[in-house]
């Protein structure tokens, strides 16, 4: 009845152990899978934020170009 009991503890050990070990790796490749998506969206952020400037300064170029027709512009000022 000993060994049996032994057996039993010696099994339940390992088994939670085992179920320890496979709930850090899986918690662990989750929150890697997580960090992944925030860098993701880092990167679109930077993308639609780049766009945005690129949009800015077309539409400043276009301004400049019409007040320039429109008026005129002394290069020494313009600096």
């Amino acid at each position: 009845m000993r060994q049996h009991r032994a057996k039993i503890t010696l099994f339940g050990a390992v088994f939670l152990s085992s179920l320890t070990i496979w709930a850090v790796h899986f918690q662990q490749d989750q929150e890697r899978k997580t960090m992944y998506q925030g860098v993701l969206r880092d990167d679109e952020r930077r993308r639609a934020k780049m766009k945005q400037r690129e949009e800015n300064l077309l539409d400043s170029k276009r301004k400049r170009e019409l007040y320039e027709r429109t008026q005129a512009v002394d290069s020494a000022t313009a600096e």
